[in-house]
């Protein structure tokens, strides 16, 4: 049988394209501004939110039996993203925008991983 992908499974997907994206754009921002935006630990919590993203959407793409155990993981770091671009977004509509699809990603992928432990 061929592998079907669900509505519920393909917002989730989005929602980690999406956040991947952002994510990566955010990070050349954050060069671009210097200071706090270019600290170690908050280019690095971008660049690992957006390989989570992208690792979380490919395994589920592909039906892996461990999608939902990464997109657990990707719910944490997106939810830690999120909050280092919170804190020094200001008034950096980008930042913002980052924090905000880093937090819908986050429940997205919370809701998934959710679901790993009924499925194991």
């Amino acid at each position: 049988m061929p592998h079907q992908i669900s509505a519920d499974v393909r917002r989730v997907i989005d929602d980690c394209v999406e956040c991947h994206s952002v994510c990566t754009e955010t990070v050349s921002h954050c060069l671009q501004l210097g200071g706090e935006h270019v600290s170690a630990e908050h280019i690095r919590l971008l660049l690992d939110c957006a390989n989570a993203c992208q690792a979380s959407a490919e395994s589920m793409l592909l039906g892996s039996e461990f999608q939902r155990r990464l997109c657990a993981v990707c719910a944490e770091i997106c939810e830690a993203c999120a909050k280092s671009c919170e804190r020094i977004a200001g008034d950096d509509s980008l930042m913002k925008r980052c924090a905000e699809i880093c937090r819908r990603c986050a429940a997205s992928c919370r809701e998934m991983g959710g679901k790993a432990s009924k499925a194991a």
